[in-house]
């Protein structure tokens, strides 16, 4: 093995918004990883700003392992330009990392580039909100010079994204990418064929497992595939807004507007229609919650759909995801990708894949999608 010599280091600054289950996972990995990028990469990855949605915390020295007990005692009332503030007064690289499901902190990333940020984000929303300030971004990292990478945007730490882009890059006519989209769902679908026990009980399992979005409610809907599928139709060249996407909502209408408590007091409400589904099965089916992407003819649908059990979306178990590419290249055989498409654990890793990709960019050459 080759170490780098550790006069040679690279310093990162991390601003990590988002404390919860991705969040402080990812702060783990990257504590306990800290020696081995000094010496592999010639990177002093340090997390110097922590932040929710109330408090912040920072730290030029860096967090510790006790960061929990410190954001509890420490942290101060966040305020629009705490980051800031710190950011300037010290020569290091700097990356926002975005471990939420917030649309305030994605509105925030035209800002965060305006200020020399580069962008780690699991966070889907800025890449699917109009195409105006898509656009934008990509104009602010040009004229910035910065990095933004959002692999984990689709699949977790599956390399669907980085597909996707490198096929059309290259020049690739991509025709179709169809499959489950949602590891989250994909765990509660493939434990509610199997399982006799209600559809309400493995929602919350996955919610305490950390599979879903903070409020279930954003994978029931439909709303959090359809985001992944618009990410990938954008990196295809495509041109669409998130309303062009035809959505099967799993949520009945009475709890789709109800506070996040009163959903998850009355999510049994949803039991008898999914049962229904269930038991109008035919022998030899599963159900299976789809995202379809339709490149040629520019169309995009989230759905429940009956599937065989010897199809590749029948067979799937625990939380994989499950990508078919159809593309010049791939067309009679697509090109399949599928591994673990949800939890904290894979998501974080991603995320630090992710940092990782910034940091050595950051020694080189601008490197933006």
């Amino acid at each position: 093995m080759t170490y780098v010599k550790l006069n040679n280091l690279k310093n990162i600054h991390l601003y990590i918004f988002g404390i919860g289950n991705v969040g402080s996972t990812l702060i783990d990995q990257v504590l306990q990883s800290h020696t081995f990028f000094r010496q592999q990469h010639g990177i002093d990855l340090s997390i110097v700003g922590l932040a929710n949605s109330k408090r912040v915390l920072l730290d030029l020295e860096g967090i510790s392992k006790n960061w929990k007990d410190d954001f509890d005692n420490l942290s101060e009332a966040r305020e629009a330009d705490s980051f800031y503030k710190v950011s300037s007064l010290c020569d290091a690289t700097k990356i926002a990392v975005d471990a939420t499901a917030s649309k305030e902190v994605a509105q925030c990333y035209p800002e965060l580039l305006e200020n020399n940020f580069n962008i780690v984000t699991a966070n889907k929303i800025a890449n699917t909100l109009s195409q105006d300030f898509y656009d934008l971004i990509r104009v602010l990292l040009i004229k910035k010079n910065l990095c933004f990478e959002y692999e984990t945007n689709v699949g977790a730490g599956l390399p669907i994204v980085q597909s996707i882009h490198d096929l059309y890059s290259s020049g690739e006519q991509l025709f179709a990418v169809n499959g489950v989209f949602s590891g989250s769902l994909s765990y509660i679908f493939n434990r509610f064929s199997e399982e006799q026990i209600p559809f309400s009980e493995i929602v919350i399992d996955a919610l305490k497992g950390g599979y879903t979005e903070p409020d279930p409610r954003e994978d029931l809907s439909g709303n959090d595939v359809a985001r992944k599928l618009l990410v990938l139709a954008r990196e295809a060249g495509l041109k669409l807004e998130f309303d062009d996407i035809e959505i099967q909502n799993l949520v009945i209408p009475s709890l789709r507007t109800a506070s996040l408590y009163q959903f998850l007091e009355e999510v049994k409400q949803l039991d008898a229609v999914l049962q229904e589904k269930k038991e109008s099965l035919k022998e030899g089916e599963v159900l299976r919650h789809l995202g379809e992407l339709d490149v040629l003819h520019k169309k995009l649908k989230v759905s429940l759909k009956a599937v065989k059990k010897e199809r590749p979306a029948g067979q799937l178990k625990g939380s994989d995801g499950f990508f078919e590419i159809y593309s010049e290249s791939y067309a009679a055989n697509p090109l399949v990708i599928k591994g673990a498409g949800a939890g904290k654990a894979v998501t974080a890793r991603g995320l630090l894949a992710d940092i990782i990709k910034v940091s050595k960019a950051s020694q080189e050459v601008l490197v933006f999608r």
